[in-house]
């Protein structure tokens, strides 16, 4: 759908914001980690002016998020016009600190639509995807699924300025159509490690020292990921605002996807500070006994050490060697 922009300019002053992740309300993830932990601080600035929307799991969803009725006609009539072409979804609030709006698409109730989509992705952006890549299809799905909405969603939603914010490459394919559609809405588009990155890192490439010479084209090529990466470039450079987590990211995604950030937004955690010190130094005794029982059971008999007398170190992140830094982890132990 291509939307015309409204007689009447938008107001700005108290925009519309959805944020569209692959992990809202689907832990598969770090990014939902994310989401989940910058919900309050923005449901608190933006309160029933922020939706989340993400791809329907049906494993988890139900215990995630409680089902609402859409508050605003304009929400209402989008929804059903959806509906009532077969469009499955669930809209409600997620069950996490701020309570936020979240509407997740069902991608499966248009998987009939794939391959015009896809032939409709190429002939629009250019952009290819192989008949047996399970992720891009689904990210497919989705994207056109949050186009459609959003570009409905503009025609009925006439008064407020819509800020559209994506996560990632698999949240990527929404950004083209917008652009290529021209949907009323501003877009955002942060990637949090670059899709090319993250492979050649994996392997044994002296990384930053070569960032700047890497044939992108031929190394996405190469490792089979080339429709991905187009889909990833492509919602970098049809945003109208791109940016990523870190500086050393920044400096990777302007070598890898060539656009410079236009600025760099860390993420951070939500931690609750505790009321009373005795409360932290409480939990810090119970945490550590948990941590001897664990090493007793694991270690004694075969390796006795003294526990009062013992340092543990830790590093957090899923079993990726080089880019979750276990090797430097590792390394550094000596």
């Amino acid at each position: 759908m291509t939307t015309e922009k409204p007689a009447q300019p938008r107001n700005v002053h108290k925009p519309l914001l959805f944020e569209i992740a692959w992990e809202v309300a689907n832990k598969v993830g770090g990014i939902y980690t994310v989401l989940k932990s910058k919900a309050p601080v923005t449901c608190h600035e933006y309160g029933d002016r922020y939706t989340m929307i993400g791809p329907l799991s049906y494993k988890t969803a139900p215990l995630e998020v409680e089902t609402l009725e859409p508050e605003t006609p304009e929400l209402r009539l989008t929804l059903e016009s959806m509906k009532e072409r077969g469009v499955k979804f669930l809209y409600g609030r997620w069950l996490i600190e701020g309570a936020p709006k979240v509407l997740l698409f069902d991608t499966g109730s248009v998987y009939h639509k794939l391959d015009e989509w896809k032939g409709d992705l190429w002939n629009v952006a250019g952009i290819p995807s192989p008949p047996n890549d399970h992720e891009t299809n689904e990210a497919i799905l989705f994207g056109y699924l949050v186009a459609w909405f959003l570009g409905e969603f503009v025609v009925h939603e006439q008064k407020s300025a819509v800020i559209a914010h994506f996560h990632e490459w698999l949240a990527g394919v929404g950004i083209a159509l917008c652009r290529k559609r021209h949907i009323d809405v501003t877009t955002i588009f942060t990637t949090h490690a670059t899709l090319l990155g993250r492979y050649l890192c994996a392997g044994s490439v002296d990384f930053y020292n070569n960032l700047r010479s890497f044939d992108v084209d031929h190394e996405a090529g190469k490792r089979g990921i080339y429709h991905r990466y187009c889909i990833e470039r492509a919602a970098t450079h049809c945003c109208d605002v791109f940016t990523t987590v870190s500086h050393i990211t920044a400096y990777e995604a302007e070598h890898l996807l060539k656009r410079k950030p236009d600025g760099v937004l860390p993420n951070g955690l939500n931690v609750v500070k505790f009321s009373a010190m005795h409360e932290f130094q409480n939990l810090h005794a119970v945490s550590k006994e948990r941590i001897h029982n664990f090493i007793r059971g694991h270690f004694y008999g075969h390796y006795d050490f003294d526990l009062e007398n013992t340092l543990y170190f830790f590093t957090a992140g899923r079993y990726e060697y080089r880019n979750k830094g276990l090797d430097m982890f590792i390394e550094s132990l000596q």
